[in-house]
């Protein structure tokens, strides 16, 4: 808790004995006082809270950072490593059946000049 919210809080309740005491004594003033007070240390106290909310916030960004860094690295690990797997495998399957993919290599290549050459209507 900083200063603020603890004299927000106590402004606040100061206003709300000054209200009630000008309740009692019927004194319009007292009452106005009183709520006026009320409005002023309820704001100081939410300014002062949300100035703790940021400094918390701040102090433990540092931590938050180093943790998101240290799972970037991991998931990219994990990509690297699919990728490798992923190349192996494709390279295998090249390795074996070396006929179908230069068969498959053709038509692609077909395929594109036709697209980028070829007639349409």
């Amino acid at each position: 808790m900083n200063e603020d919210e603890f004299k927000g809080g106590a402004r606040y309740i100061g206003g709300k004995v000054e209200k009630a005491v000008g309740d009692a004594v019927e004194s319009r003033s007292w009452q106005v006082d009183g709520v006026v007070d009320q409005v002023a240390g309820g704001i100081q106290h939410g300014y002062g809270r949300a100035r703790s909310i940021l400094d918390d916030a701040i102090e433990s960004a540092p931590e938050l950072a180093e943790e998101a860094r240290d799972r970037l690295k991991v998931a990219g690990e994990r990509a690297a490593d699919t990728a490798q797997k992923s190349g192996r495998i494709a390279a295998e399957t090249v390795r074996d059946t070396p006929v179908l993919w230069a068969v498959a290599a053709a038509m692609g290549a077909y395929a594109l000049a036709w697209f980028v050459h070829g007639r349409r209507a």
